[in-house]
This record gives structure tokens, sequence and C-alpha cells, in this order.
């Protein structure tokens, strides 16, 4: 009797230990949220590794980043589903061409392959500050460890607001069907100890759906697009809940949009405004924070 006592004590504390049981230690938002897009790719080589750790020094209060899944399953940090012709020099240094970029989806490559492609010394044309510097797309767990390890020699707490890059008309071509894609982003997020310190951020309606159902406490950002002019509610309709964060084209927001946030329970994180003026006019109008191409302009805020 002993023994068998024994074992269901034991089977009941593994199973509370189980991944997919673990405690989110939900941490506090920022009162003003301060986030670096792509690790502030106005500055640096977008989504890479060194791009976020000039985001700390800036001071930003969340990471932001995108996420795409390689053909071996590993998660790795990436707006494009391919490689981009605008950042993108190939094993053999030469730049990337449009022919060679659509065969390059990244969905199709293994992660020892998409490691040979550089994606911060080629000049980007849209962002002439930004720092050239040899970087690679690297794998959410790295980015995780490095910038975590990073942020603790400084003694800052920080944030990770983390897109799941799902598309309907994409599922099972340019990534897995959206709920593989959520699990394979958390199982990451929840080694690497930062699901209490997360936001999980889409424009697809079914990934925060998955979000909400599977993992209820970790946060969640609608992503609003300017041409898409349905009401709020409409919006939060298609999900079914309310998400913690109503995330914007900055174009949208209007004093009336932030109240109406607000009495809705949900924070306003409008993206991407790249100018000093639009950023204290959103300021003024009460948002909860703001992500940006240039991190380095919030010290003037």
């Amino acid at each position: 009797m002993q023994n068998k006592l024994y074992i269901i004590i034991v089977s009941i504390f593994w199973l509370s230990c189980g991944p997919t049981n673990k405690s989110v230690r939900e941490a506090t938002l920022p009162k003003f949220d301060t986030e670096a897009h792509r690790g502030g790719r106005g500055l640096m080589p977008e989504n890479t590794i060194p791009a976020m750790l000039k985001a700390i020094d800036l001071g930003v209060t969340t990471l932001e980043m995108d996420l795409q899944i390689t053909k071996d399953k590993k998660v790795i940090v990436s707006h494009d589903p391919n490689f981009n012709t605008d950042i993108t020099t190939t094993p053999d240094g030469k730049y990337l061409t449009k022919e060679d970029a659509k065969k390059l989806m990244l969905y199709g490559l293994g992660y020892d392959e998409i490691k040979k492609y550089d994606v911060g010394l080629k000049p980007h044309p849209g962002f002439p500050r930004q720092q050239k510097l040899a970087a690679i797309k690297p794998l959410l767990a790295d980015l995780i460890s490095e910038t975590a390890s990073y942020s603790h020699k400084k003694n800052v707490s920080l944030f990770y607001n983390i897109e799941i890059k799902s598309n309907a008309k994409n599922y099972g071509k340019n990534h897995p069907p959206v709920e593989e894609f959520v699990d394979l982003a958390m199982a990451v997020i929840n080694s690497g100890g930062i699901a209490g310190r997360t936001i999980i951020q889409s424009f697809d309606p079914r990934a925060l759906i998955v979000m909400h159902r599977k993992y209820p406490k970790v946060k969640t950002a609608l992503l609003i697009e300017q041409k898409d002019k349905r009401s709020i509610r409409e919006q939060l309709d298609e999900i079914g809940f309310t998400p913690t964060i109503y995330s914007p084209n900055y174009h949208l927001v209007t004093p009336e949009l932030v109240r109406e946030c607000h009495n809705l329970k949900m924070k306003v994180l409008p993206w991407t405004p790249n100018t000093l003026e639009e950023l204290r006019r959103l300021k003024d109008m009460g948002v909860d924070g703001i992500i940006t191409d240039y991190p380095d302009l919030f010290s003037q805020l």
C-alpha cells in the first residue's frame, strides 16, 4: 500500500512539472512600453542578436521580433518566410538575386544551410543609418539565451514581443499548420524561462485563438493592418476573447480609439512610427507604448 501511495505521489509531482503544465510567473508590463521593432532595424540588421543587444543598450523595455519555422522544425527569428534580397549575402559572398530568393523558402531549408547566409552586411536601401556587420538569422533559443544573459548583466528586466508570422493561405506551405507553429514557438519560450515576460502577437486570428486556448496565461496582442476598417468589437469577435494588447498601425490611432481600448481593459501599442514627432503625438494621445525602428528616439520623449 505504501509503495502504491509513493508511486501516485511521484506521478502527480511529475505531471505537475510537465511541459504543458508549467506555471507562468506573469510580470507586469511597463507603464510605457518602449519596443525595438525587429530589434531596431533603423540602426542594426533586423531580427539579429547584435540588434537585440544594441536595443538593450538603448534602454528599451521590450524586444520585438518575428518567427519562422525551418524544414527541420527549428524556430528561427525572421520576418520574411524566405531570404530577402534587400539584406541577404549568399555563402559565396554575392548579393542574393530575386530569382534565387524565390527558391530559398526557410520552411524548405534546414537550419545548418540557413545559417550560411549573411543578413547584416548588405546596405539596406530603406535604412541608411543601419550599421553593417556580419549576422545570421538566429535560432530563437540562442537569441533568448544571449539577451537574457546580457540583460541580467546590465540588471534590467526585459520583455519579448514575439510575432507568429502565420497566414491561413500558407499553412503547410511557408510554415507548419498554425497550432504546430504556436506549439513549436512556445516550447522554446517555455524552455527559455521567459513565458511570463512574453507577448505573443499576430495578424492571424487563428494563432491567437490557439494561444488563448492552450496557453491562456501568456500575454497576447492583436495586430491590426491600416486597411482593416472593421470596428474593434468586430475584430475581437473574430478571436473570441479580449487580448492583453491592441496593436494597430499607428495611422489608425485616435484619442477615441485609445479610450475604447482602455474601456475594454486593453493596452494600445501602435506600430511603426519612425519620427520623433509621430512618437510624441502618439504618447500625447495616451498610448501604452510604441514599436519603432529607431529605439534611440525614446530618449528624446
